[in-house]
This record gives structure tokens, sequence and C-alpha cells, in this order.
């Protein structure tokens, strides 16, 4: 039998993590399963958790007044969900919802937070992991806006 702290440094997110610090994460994760159409998160909510996703995919949405969702990205096995839980005022800013039957690790914002604060090494461990995620999901939304809005002169 596997054990969570076995599994969750098996995350591609985790991959390579000093064991140390995996055993600090481990008192702040909680296995969790999403059926199709349930939402790990909503806008404006409190980002008081973040997903690493084991199985399954998770669409983020985006909201506009008199539209459906706009999906801004599709997210599946071995990524990550939600980084508004590291930014205050802590809310989130789209929804994440599980498109089909979902397993993902679901990390206790506050009990990360104050662990980071506790040990630099840990947090600056977080950072260098969580940064690179966050700028392809920039190039991503560029991207988008590029193929919606195509290209202008000036």
């Amino acid at each position: 039998m596997e054990t969570l702290e076995r599994l969750l440094l098996a995350h591609p997110f985790l991959a390579g993590i000093d064991p140390a610090f995996g055993r600090l994460l481990v008192g702040c994760t909680r296995n969790l399963r999403f059926a199709p159409g349930q939402y790990l998160f909503r806008e404006g909510g409190p980002a008081d958790e973040f997903y690493l996703i084991r199985e399954g995919r998770v669409a983020l949405e985006l909201h506009a007044p008199a539209r459906p969702p706009i999906i801004i990205a599709a997210l599946g096995a071995g990524e990550l969900v939600g980084a508004s839980w590291l930014v205050p005022p802590y809310r989130w800013g789209f929804d994440a919802k599980a498109t089909t039957n979902t397993r993902a690790f679901g990390l206790d914002a506050t009990c990360l937070r104050e662990k980071c604060d506790a040990d630099h090494h840990l947090g600056y461990e977080m950072m260098r992991r969580l940064l690179p995620v966050m700028v392809r999901r920039m190039q991503a939304a560029r991207q988008q806006m590029l193929d919606v809005y195509g290209h202008t002169s000036a």
C-alpha cells in the first residue's frame, strides 16, 4: 500500500524535492475526489487550498456577462490547479471544475504558508516550482488572446 507521502512526492510538481520538505508538505495534504461537473473552487471564494491533479481533467473557467463560461485552460494529471492561495487577499480569480472523475491532492494554504514562513528554504523551493507554471499559463493566455483577437498593427 502506498503512503500519502510517497504518492505526494511522486507528483511531477514535486519531483526531486528534498524528502524533508515532503514530510512537511504531507502534514498539509489530503486526498480528494471530484465528480464530473463538481467545482474545486469558485471565483471570488477563499483560496484556502491548492490542488495537484493525480488523475482526471479540470477546466479553468472565466465568466463574462451574457456569455457562457470561457475555458481558459484544461488541466490534467501531473498539473497544478490554483495559485491564488499565495497572493493576498487569497481569493480565486476564476472557477475550476472537474470535467471527468478527478483525483487530486489538496494542500491546505494556511498550513503551507505557515510552513513556508517558518522555513524560507521550503518557501523558496515552492516558489521555484510555482513560478514556471505561472509563466507557462500566462504565455498560453497570451496565445489565446492572439488567436481570438488576431494581430493588429499600429
